[in-house]
């Protein structure tokens, strides 16, 4: 038992050094790290430029080489934000560039001040390169352009929708360089998949955006498809056939008088449909030589049904003498 109890001392003395060791190492790292961070130092770092108040007339077409080199000195603290994400500096269009024949013109001489001040007093401005920078520009054109729908959409047993799907908004504006945006005639939409529908459809739907073109500004990203889905079935009517074009001196007798009408609508609809809501024709003018059949055509359809047709191809007919 004394022994047991020696033994546990002991190795908690030695966790103890180790937890102690480990403590001092920490903290010697972050002393460390301070010092460094405290230090004075200079350095060149690339910024992106950000270009701010720009007419709206106008876009500047996007260049690899409009970046700024500019050379700082400040504490080890203050370069921190340079390395966890990407430096940008502000041009002011309004400001800090001229317009010249077809381009705009950017001098650090003229707008070192303006630079300068974005960096504040702990950080020393040292130097910027290159001197000038040139912007293309080219004339904005606005344009107005549908939203194509890009959809596999399929609905369950015995449900549809009787309309056909809303899009809102179903364009968008489009601005940017006349020489892009002319071509553009409209914008799809993301492929959105639905199986099993039987409910009502409300649900955002991203557009298929060019990713790199940063010249051209779209009005919406993405859209709203809705639909009203129903319960959906069959019915079948009677319907008489009504032949016309008859010559004058032709007397005919046709069989059967009535087709079946097969049509295909909501169940809201279902009841006030009637062999009204439906017209079928034969025209006898459609009749070649020796034909002993007639073929119907239905040409009335009502708007409270999605789909009609007849189930019946010939209407048999003779001539009488």
């Amino acid at each position: 038992m004394i022994k047991k109890l020696k033994l546990n001392i002991t190795a908690g003395f030695k966790n103890r050094k180790i937890n102690v060791f480990f403590l001092f190492l920490i903290l010697s790292i972050i002393i460390l790290i301070f010092s460094k961070l405290s230090k004075v130092y200079t350095n060149t770092v690339v910024f992106n430029i950000n270009k701010v108040n720009v007419p709206k007339e106008y876009v500047i077409l996007n260049d690899s080489s409009e970046k700024l080199n500019i050379t700082l000195k400040t504490h080890g603290f203050n370069w921190l934000k340079y390395y966890f994400s990407k430096p940008k500096i502000a041009i002011d269009f309004e400001r800090d560039v001229v317009k010249k024949n077809a381009l705009y013109v950017w001098d650090k001489f003229e707008a070192y001040i303006n630079i300068e001040k974005q960096f504040g007093n702990q950080v020393e401005l040292l130097n910027i390169s290159p001197d000038k920078i040139y912007f293309k520009y080219d004339v904005n054109l606005i344009k107005k352009v549908p939203v194509i729908l890009n959809a596999d959409i399929n609905f369950s047993t015995g449900y549809d929708i009787f309309n056909a799907f809303v899009i809102k908004p179903d364009s968008i504006v489009v601005i940017g360089p006349n020489a892009i945006v002319e071509k553009i005639n409209s914008v799809k939409t993301k492929k959105i998949v639905l199986d099993n529908v039987k409910s009502n459809i409300l649900t955002p739907v991203k557009l298929n955006l060019p990713k790199n073109n940063n010249d051209i500004i779209y009005s919406d990203k993405q859209v709203s498809l809705m639909a009203t889905v129903e319960k959906f079935t069959e019915g079948t009517l009677k319907v008489p056939i009504n032949v016309i074009n008859i010559p004058e001196n032709l007397s005919i007798k046709y069989f059967p008088k009535f087709i079946n009408v097969i049509y295909y609508t909501s169940l809201n609809n279902f009841n006030s449909i009637t062999a009204k809501d439906f017209q079928v024709i034969c025209d006898f003018k459609k009749v070649d030589d020796n034909q002993t059949f007639l073929l119907p055509e239905l040409i009335k359809i009502t708007d409270k049904v999605k789909t009609a047709r007849i189930r019946k191809s010939r209407i048999e007919f003779i001539i009488e003498k």
